[in-house]
């Protein structure tokens, strides 16, 4: 049976941003004099701000403070907003969103970024106004609960069990089991074959390009290649 809507997240999955939000991360703790490895940094990305804080904080040995992950949170989106003229889709993005239209697919966007954050992603996808965009503004809590997507889904009048949520990092895929929804996973966040495929992945492709070729798989029509 054909999914009745594809709900995808942005960061690593459709725009290549997530070493960016590394980066602003690693700015955000340095200048709140806490050191941590860049690689543990990318670990947390792909969850909510708050959770991400205070996961990255907790390593650390740090009191969870709410003021500090707070702090955090705010320096993070300003220096992340610094790389703006630098986020670009990922391959095959924009045409994989072109031909779920052409194909009469609904499809969604739901993101633990902010819409602050978002903002730039979405327009250099060139995402139109009337495409459900959900944000962690919008939802009582983000990835890896399942609140994003099932807002989504709902955005789009369809049944979550019955959607396709494809993402990039283990906590996008943690969301859609518990929404009950299939998931798919891509390697153009930076987490392995192996760990997608453990957190849920019913298929996981290199990136939005190598799923374009590969629709037939997931209940879709492919392009012709």
């Amino acid at each position: 049976m054909q999914p009745s809507a594809i709900l995808f997240d942005l960061d690593g999955t459709l725009v290549d941003s997530v070493y960016y939000h590394v980066l602003a991360w690693r700015e955000a703790l340095e200048e709140a004099g806490i050191e941590l490895a860049v690689w543990r940094i990318h670990r947390k990305v792909g969850m909510s701000g708050g959770l991400l804080a205070q996961a990255l904080l907790r390593e650390t040995g740090r009191v969870l403070d709410p003021d500090l992950i707070d702090s955090l949170q705010r320096t993070h989106a300003a220096a992340y907003r610094r790389f703006d003229d630098r986020v670009q889709p990922l391959p095959g993005a924009r045409d994989l969103l072109a031909h779920l239209t052409t194909l009469g697919v609904p499809w969604a966007i739901a993101t633990s970024g902010r819409l602050e954050t978002a903002a730039v992603a979405l327009s250099v996808l060139g995402v139109e106004k009337r495409v459900p965009v959900v944000t962690r503004d919008l939802v009582p809590h983000a990835k890896p609960d399942p609140d994003l997507f099932i807002e989504a889904a709902r955005r789009l009048g369809v049944p979550i069990a019955d959607a396709v949520v494809v993402g990039d990092s283990v906590w996008d895929l943690l969301a859609a089991r518990r929404a009950h929804a299939l998931g798919v996973g891509l390697l153009s966040g930076g987490y392995g074959e192996d760990e997608l495929t453990t957190s849920g992945a019913y298929r996981v492709y290199e990136d939005p390009r190598d799923l374009l070729r590969h629709l037939d798989e997931i209940g879709l029509r492919s392009l012709e290649v």
